[in-house]
């Protein structure tokens, strides 16, 4: 049986940290570059990573979001695909899982 109150907690916790993260790379993509064109060259370099974590980082916090509505609709835990319930196991790696393994692959 899953807990769901367990889950939640741990949803809630990653969503706190990864809403932080996105706010301070959009704070340090959106600051102020050098003057100098090599440094430039390279804060551009930067501000690229900085895009693709902060990309990732809305994704994961997206699949967060639903997972918690999930919780709240009182179907957490089922696969979307074949509507039997996910393991724990998967859960405790993936908790905004939306498919159990196999239909995951």
């Amino acid at each position: 049986m899953i807990d769901d109150n367990e889950f939640k907690t741990r949803l809630e916790q990653r969503r706190d940290f990864l809403s932080s993260r996105i706010e301070r790379i959009q704070k340090d993509v959106t600051s102020a570059h050098s003057s100098d064109w090599s440094e430039q060259a390279q804060e551009r370099e930067n501000d690229e990573v900085l895009d693709q974590l902060g990309n990732e980082a809305k994704q994961e916090l997206h699949d967060i979001n639903l997972a918690l509505d999930r919780i709240k609709n009182g179907n957490y835990g089922i696969c979307e695909k074949c509507l039997e319930e996910i393991p724990v196991a998967r859960l405790d790696i993936k908790p905004e899982a939306l498919f159990c393994v196999n239909c995951a692959q």
